[in-house]
């Protein structure tokens, strides 16, 4: 079969197409012939292997994990022994980072108990789109924001993969949504339900008059004190992104009028996937794909996500 394989870390140049054997199930796993998986900023650090810290994950020289990829659609080839919950032809997808990742291949065996029936009313590349951004924004707004109806939510980078779907779940919520971005994606932002849009380039919210009960920061280009000022007495500030004093501070740092910061530890979570397929299927929430690229340009679907300009998610498919 065909995979993307990277054996030492560096620019996206260092993913090749290459010949690797297909896999076979195992007791307990699936044979997944992948239709569609996406580009994430963490397959980003992964390839790259920066920033170091990074390394005590994937591998302190080169890396742990060949092929990388972590959403995964596709249809079931053959299932192992002791697997009840799928058979051969049921349209799956999931989040497959914490079982050794590998959607950037045309197969994947791995535990049946990382995968659900994707949403019906998606496509395998929608589908893809799903798993790891919406769970982030889901356990963001849900979990560590505990977003309540009639809130006022402010999603800073709300026109990217994960902010897109975090506008919707938010209005999924019934909160009253402001969603940050630039000038041409306002419209964007306004089409999945934003209540309100701020255009970064001209208006800084953290120095504005109003006021936000929720923050969730995909973006990170601020410091925690100036989302702080943003929020309302009891306001909850959660950093999706990397924020250093929100993920080492955030415990400690100012506490007036009972305002919190805190960092996002992302986990892959069937029950989650699970909530957002209700989601999707209900018509609450539809991913927003911006490009799609073939398995032999991962590389340059990489390079395309790093420039920053991404509406939605980008789509890995294959050939």
């Amino acid at each position: 079969m065909k995979a993307i394989v990277y054996e030492r870390y560096g620019p996206p140049e260092v993913l090749q197409l290459r010949e690797v054997e297909k896999p076979t199930p195992r007791d307990g796993e699936a044979l997944v012939k992948i239709h569609a998986s996406s580009v994430n900023f963490g397959d980003r650090v992964l390839v790259s292997g920066r920033p170091l810290i990074s390394r005590l994950w994937s591998g302190l020289l080169k890396p742990k994990h060949k092929i990388l990829g972590t959403d995964v659609a596709g249809r079931v080839e053959a299932v192992g022994g002791k697997v009840g919950q799928f058979r051969p032809g049921d349209e799956v997808f999931g989040d497959i980072s914490a079982c050794g990742f590998g959607a950037y291949a045309e197969y994947v065996s791995i535990p049946e108990d990382v995968l659900t029936l994707k949403p019906s009313n998606s496509t395998f590349e929608e589908a893809a789109a799903v798993p790891q951004a919406a769970v982030v924004a889901l356990q963001g707004l849900r979990d560590k924001g505990q977003i309540q109806p009639g809130e006022k939510v402010l999603i800073n980078g709300a026109s990217g993969g994960i902010g897109t779907f975090a506008v919707q779940i938010a209005k999924a919520y019934d909160a009253e949504v402001t969603g940050v971005c630039s000038t041409r994606n306002l419209e964007l932002v306004r089409s999945i339900g934003a209540d309100h849009a701020i255009d970064y380039t001209v208006e800084d919210f953290t120095r504005g008059e109003r006021r936000y009960d929720l923050i969730l920061d995909i973006v990170a280009n601020r410091s925690t004190s100036d989302y702080l000022r943003a929020l309302n007495p009891g306001g909850r500030y959660v950093a999706v992104a990397f924020n250093p004093s929100s993920l080492f501070l955030g415990s400690v740092i100012s506490r007036r009028e009972g305002k919190r910061a805190s960092s996002l530890a992302h986990r892959a979570s069937i029950d989650d996937l699970n909530h957002m397929r209700g989601l999707i299927e209900a018509g609450k929430v539809a991913p927003v794909i911006d490009r799609r690229f073939p398995l032999s340009e991962v590389p340059e679907a990489m390079r395309y996500l790093g420039g920053g300009s991404h509406r939605g998610k980008v789509i890995i498919f294959m050939e």
